[in-house]
């Protein structure tokens, strides 16, 4: 059995990766968010945020809808059912992991 250290290595890294983690945690918390109010709220860059964005689109986390408003372009993110589900299985295993850590003692050598 793999003590919690190895098993960090089996997260879900698309799910893991520091900035698809944010996106979806806070789209968890809401309904939607706009393309803008994401990219202030995480820090990435216009590209960043798109390419983050695309990888949870294509893996059917986060569901994205173009629209103009006044002839202004507005993209609108929302988080998927999967996407959902997928979020907060990662925390819950981090939390359990980072229990396991807490009472993990090393084997004597």
């Amino acid at each position: 059995m793999s003590g919690p250290f190895e098993e960090l290595a089996d997260l879900d890294r698309l799910v893991h990766e520091p900035s698809r983690l944010a996106i979806l945690t806070a789209l968890a918390a809401c309904k939607s968010a706009d393309f803008l109010y994401l990219q202030r709220l995480t820090g990435l860059s216009k590209g960043n945020l798109s390419a983050h964005l695309s990888k949870l689109e294509a893996a059917g986390l986060v569901v994205i809808e173009k629209e103009f408003i006044a002839k202004i372009p507005n993209t609108r993110v929302s988080v998927s059912k999967a996407g959902r589900a997928a979020v907060e299985r990662h925390w819950k295993r981090l939390d359990q992991l980072r229990q396991a850590s807490l009472q993990w003692t090393p084997e004597p050598s």
